[in-house]
């Protein structure tokens, strides 16, 4: 089943929210991070991120100075002009895009910056990393963005 097309799989994830937060709470970390990247390769055999783009279209990544650098010589702008054109601080002084869905997002769902995009854009959704276990309200919040995120937390509760 390809679960970014299944349409039930936000609404459930939602519903699961409470289960979902009990059990990172609880859960063991370092078991957790053993079996992530194993359960990360398992989601994406079933999962296509060009089906779904809902991390680029609910999103923005954290542009950190590296990637402003990499991205703007990409494009061929200076960095003040892609911070101009397209980024502003948020409330935690990081920048962030300035609209949504990201302005690199492709109508066929594929990214403009691909080679060059945001450390942030490369790791997500995080499935196979310590930020999963490590920052549970960042992983419940993806949860109902990403299916990927849904069906592992949905595999690990299962399996408790």
């Amino acid at each position: 089943m390809d679960w970014s097309k299944d349409p039930n799989w936000k609404q459930q994830s939602k519903n699961s929210k409470k289960v979902f937060k009990k059990y990172l709470n609880q859960a063991n970390p370092s078991k957790i991070i053993k079996l992530l990247p194993e359960l990360h390769e398992e989601a994406f055999k079933t999962i296509d991120c060009l089906d779904c783009a809902n991390c680029c279209k609910n999103h923005s990544p954290t542009f950190k100075s590296t990637d402003i650098k990499r991205i703007s010589k990409h494009l061929g702008l200076k960095e003040t002009q892609l911070i101009e054109n397209y980024l502003k601080l948020d409330e935690d002084n990081d920048w962030v895009l300035k609209s949504s869905p990201c302005t690199f997002l492709n109508p066929d769902n594929t990214c403009q910056i691909y080679d060059v995009r945001p450390s942030d854009c490369a790791r997500y959704p995080f499935t196979d990393e310590d930020v999963f276990i490590k920052r549970p309200h960042l992983t419940l919040s993806n949860s109902v963005v990403c299916p990927a995120v849904y069906k592992i937390l949905k595999k690990l509760v299962g399996e408790v």
